[in-house]
């Protein structure tokens, strides 16, 4: 299998995840393998299992290569069939992965396995929503740093499943200005330069005034995040900007909401709830001895 996410290690990560589910404090902690007491008490040890993931619901799918190595990483000889690439849109009832492997094995990973693919692919899923939404306005749907503390690799690679753009994926890849930085600074245009002086590339100044724009731009703001701002004072703002930086407008978008804004003609419209409101998808694994 071959998957890789820029920053991110898969096999610490799926490591890091087996090992919280199979070394507890009262079972195994003495223990490097871990255990699932259930399967081991129950399974016996050279069972074989056939398994079908399916969805039960209409998706963009996200994951499923994750979702292999926690069963490869506890039976490196299971023989996997990945039938959906990623972001690719899947029906209600479609078939996902079909895998056969040891019983033990497969039953002690099949939680974090479907955890994973139902989280990342309800985030595929509901970004897709939104880039639906906007469709035909020129307007690019991007996420934020409102991510799940551990995950965020993850979740910005589910919302380029589902046809968003990453926003800066840290601190450290961009300046983003915000209200708090202005105010310590003394100003927009005070912290814009200090910004600038600091040899920052890549300046996001976010206001939430009109008034505010000039002096931003005249410091050396790259990009204006217009923060909170209704679909009429976007437009107002976008013909000030008038091409002499990118545009964004964040704050408060919703699906009933995000096309008027798209429609002011702003280059880039950012939401969080894409990341931190995403519903798990409906996904299920059955299994049959084989």
């Amino acid at each position: 299998m071959s998957f890789t996410i820029d920053h991110f290690d898969l096999n610490a990560f799926v490591t890091a995840t087996l090992a919280e589910d199979m070394n507890g404090p009262l079972y195994g902690a003495e223990d490097v393998r871990g255990h699932d007491i259930t399967s081991e008490s129950v399974i016996p040890t050279d069972m074989r299992f056939s398994g079908v993931m399916d969805s039960r619901e209409a998706i963009i799918v996200a994951g499923l290569p994750l979702a292999e190595a926690f069963f490869r990483a506890l039976d490196p000889d299971c023989r996997i069939e990945i039938l959906f690439n990623e972001g690719a849109s899947a029906p209600d009832g479609a078939d996902l992965m079909r895998l056969i492997g040891n019983g033990r094995a497969m039953l002690t990973a099949e939680r974090s396995a479907l955890n994973i693919v139902q989280h990342l692919s309800g985030i595929a899923t509901l970004t897709r929503q939104y880039v639906d939404a906007i469709d035909g306005t020129g307007c690019t749907l991007l996420d934020t740093r409102k991510t799940t503390p551990g995950l965020r690799h993850l979740e910005k690679y589910a919302t380029r499943m589902g046809g968003a753009q990453n926003h800066r994926m840290g601190l450290w890849d961009a300046a983003m200005i915000k209200d708090n930085h202005v105010a310590i600074a003394g100003g927009v245009g005070a912290a814009v330069k200090r910004a600038v002086a600091h040899g920052v590339k890549d300046i996001i100044l976010e206001v939430d005034r009109l008034d505010q724009i000039e002096e931003g731009i005249a410091a050396g703001a790259t990009h204006i995040l217009l923060d909170n701002m209704a679909p009429a004072m976007l437009r107002d703002a976008v013909a000030l900007i008038n091409g002499r930086t990118k545009t964004e407008a964040s704050g408060g978008v919703t699906l009933e909401s995000i096309r008027a804004k798209a429609e002011s003609g702003v280059d880039f419209i950012s939401v969080g709830r894409i990341t931190q409101s995403a519903p798990a998808m409906d996904i299920g694994l059955d299994f049959t001895q084989i």
